[in-house]
């Protein structure tokens, strides 16, 4: 395997969820969380055959792995039975610019941002490789909110 570190970004956390997204090209793929969200390459693996065996990104303090989909691997991409089973929930506070960049980077709006009554904006979107993003963040619950 080969090993390209892209840059230096600790985990700060005592306690950190890294969720690992399976994609079918990891080598292209990586681009697009680039772009839609803003996500810093920490380090690669690619292997011998050129396909990407992890790569480590971050979104701000947020750690996530890519991996590729490979006839060796036990993961699949959500392209490849058309769902998946599970919505990463990305928090930011500006909700609208996220879901527009990620949009314009490609992603498709399931459900528009909308402010809900329990104390939540949320949008969430479908990336070009399936995997769901709830995009959020907190806002002050309605005063008629009886949760």
């Amino acid at each position: 395997m080969n090993k390209e570190n892209k840059t230096s970004h600790p985990v700060n956390a005592a306690v950190a969820f890294a969720p690992e997204l399976t994609v079918r090209n990891g080598v292209m793929d990586i681009d697009f969380y680039k772009n839609a969200f803003g996500a810093v390459e920490a380090m690669r693996l690619n292997n011998d055959d050129g396909s990407l065996h992890v790569a480590e990104l971050f979104i701000g303090e947020a750690m996530f792995h890519l991996h590729e989909e490979t006839k060796y691997s036990k993961m699949f991409s959500p392209e490849k039975y058309g769902a998946g089973t599970v919505t990463l929930g990305l928090m930011t506070p500006d909700v609208h610019g996220v879901v527009a960049q990620a949009v314009a980077a490609g992603a498709t709006i399931i459900s528009p941002v909308t402010d809900y009554e329990y104390g939540y904006r949320q949008g969430e979107i479908k990336d070009p490789f399936g995997h769901h993003w709830l995009i959020e963040c907190r806002i002050p619950p309605s005063p008629d909110w009886k949760g």
